[in-house]
């Protein structure tokens, strides 16, 4: 037994308990989405229940392939990577503005020409974004008091979540409480985080004030719009669309009971219009139980807690500033979509990462996970050589 755990140490390096959620994730959107989108793949495949299924376990292993690849470089490497891709990814997102496909009334895809497939440009400026502000701040902790380091971060910031927000809100607002506490932990001068939460504040109430206030009857080709119901419908004044998805979603909540009906067993997911991505978490819930349902939040925050092991025991700040960034923004995520199926938050959009059926999303949030396993397996090497140099001398 120990050498065959000495043996997976070996190919699978870094936090095993991590390597564990990484599986247990995968399997489990594998069997959530096979068992959600029977209706999707009646109405636009035929009736061939094993297409999304092999196309979701398809991007997956290729996700699974570069998980692979970027826990075995050293998470250095990531701090140059990060400066490139970044600003690749804002001229991709005004491409996406400009020219991209709609999903869901939404600008928010690149079709890549040959493949048949689309490219989501917020997933990869979410993780390249992270990664700069990690290697910023690392690099700026001597004087990271003054309002000069703050302005330039920002600046970034804001450049990107302003691309990402007209089309996708939610996830821009992941990103930018994602990066807020970045800043906080890497030690930014805590009076100029204060002011932005006060004006972030403002200005999301007189945002809200003005849309429940706003016409929105001539605004049919943009996203205010859909703003305006999600608000609407969250404070009681609305009975559409979203109303209808969250009471269909309540409805799965409640029947799953305590263990579930079973694997495949989901009655509302045929009622939902997004059983696979947006609503999933419901569909976990009829399905498994509300113990399937606590096993997926005690998943993400078993992962917080490695994350923050991580952070102990990094010996520099940008591997413990990259792995807590990075992780947080995917449990972040998921605790929102899980909010929402369970009718404590508006409809946001946003999806479980690893379990909600995806393409480019899984890629990236795979990427992710390669790099906190990449964080964890090079502070492991660093304590084994520790060891070793000890017992030598």
């Amino acid at each position: 037994m120990n050498a065959e755990s000495s043996k997976f140490g070996k190919i699978f390096r870094g936090d095993p308990w991590i390597w564990a959620i990484v599986i247990i994730l995968s399997l489990v959107g594998i069997l959530a989405v096979y068992s959600s989108t029977g209706g999707l793949a009646f109405s636009k495949q035929g009736g061939n229940t094993e297409f999304y299924f092999l196309r979701h376990t398809g991007f997956l292993l290729i996700g699974f392939g570069f998980l692979y690849l970027c826990h075995l470089i050293n998470y250095q490497y990531f701090s140059r990577l990060s400066q490139l891709f970044l600003w690749i990814s804002i001229v991709l997102l005004v491409v996406t503005l400009a020219v991209g496909s709609e999903i869901n009334n939404a600008t928010r895809v690149l079709p890549i020409p040959g493949l048949g497939i689309t490219f989501q440009t917020s997933d990869m400026a979410k993780l390249f974004l992270i990664m700069y502000i990690a290697r910023y701040l690392s690099k700026k902790q001597e004087e990271i008091d003054s309002f000069k380091v703050f302005r330039n971060i920002m600046a970034v910031i804001l450049i990107v979540v302003t691309l990402i927000a007209p089309e996708n809100l939610s996830t821009a607002l992941v990103v930018f409480v994602t990066c807020c506490l970045l800043l906080f932990i890497g030690r930014i001068n805590f009076k100029y985080l204060a002011l932005l939460g006060f004006a972030g504040a403002a200005i999301i109430s007189l945002l809200v004030v003005i849309l429940l206030n706003i016409n929105v009857e001539n605004m049919s080709n943009s996203r205010i719009p859909t703003w305006k119901k999600r608000i609407e419908t969250f404070a009681g004044k609305d009975q559409g669309e979203s109303n209808y998805q969250q009471l269909q979603s309540k409805i799965a909540v409640a029947t799953g009971g305590i263990f579930g009906k079973g694997p495949g067993n989901s009655t509302q997911r045929n009622y939902l219009p997004h059983p696979y991505s947006d609503f999933i978490y419901a569909i976990i819930i009829e399905e498994y139980g509300w113990v399937g349902g606590a096993g997926m939040v005690l998943l993400f925050l078993l992962l917080i807690f490695r994350c923050l092991k991580i952070v102990y025991d990094s010996p520099r700040a940008f591997g413990a500033l990259i792995a807590l960034g990075l992780c947080f923004s995917m449990s972040f995520q998921a605790f929102v979509n899980m909010g929402v199926a369970v009718g404590l938050l508006p409809v946001t959009g946003l999806t479980i990462p690893l379990v909600s059926m995806g393409g480019t999303s899984l890629v990236f949030n795979s990427i992710a996970f390669g790099v906190i396993l990449s964080v964890s397996r090079t502070i492991q090497e660093e304590k084994q050589n520790k060891a070793s140099e000890h017992a030598a001398a």
